[in-house]
């Protein structure tokens, strides 16, 4: 997948900036700031994520006078989709059974949920084949 390869990967704190961004939407340094909890990064540390993030293309900003306002070009849904594209190929050989069993096993899911989840796969199945 070309775009999956382009993308670089994001650290732990790059992706905390942007899950704050996509929970926010387009906002300012000072909105951004105040989702952190306590004791708030240094102010420099928040700048050089973002360079570091505009730099890899996940954000970019609008100047508003003189203040630039952030927004995300990548939605959460597409990122995490990505995300777990790569695990499913780094860590279980490119094969969504072998990472169904992991999830099904590992992740003591419930009756339940396991049954919500044969139900989403049926429904997905039915919608791909009936158009």
């Amino acid at each position: 997948n070309l775009y999956l390869n382009s993308m670089e990967n994001l650290t732990k704190a790059e992706e905390e900036l942007m899950k704050y961004l996509w929970k926010l939407g387009p906002c300012y340094f000072g909105e951004l700031k105040g989702e952190y909890p306590e004791p708030k990064p240094a102010t420099t540390t928040i700048n050089t994520l973002i360079k570091r993030l505009i730099d890899k293309k996940y954000i970019k900003y609008r100047l508003n006078g003189n203040s630039r306002k952030y927004y995300s070009l990548i939605k959460k849904e597409k990122y995490f989709s990505i995300h777990v594209k790569g695990l499913i190929s780094n860590y279980f050989n490119n094969s969504i059974e072998q990472f169904a069993s992991f999830f099904t096993r590992e992740l003591e899911i419930s009756d339940a949920e396991l049954k919500k989840l044969k139900q989403m796969v049926e429904d997905k199945i039915k919608s791909d084949n009936h158009g």
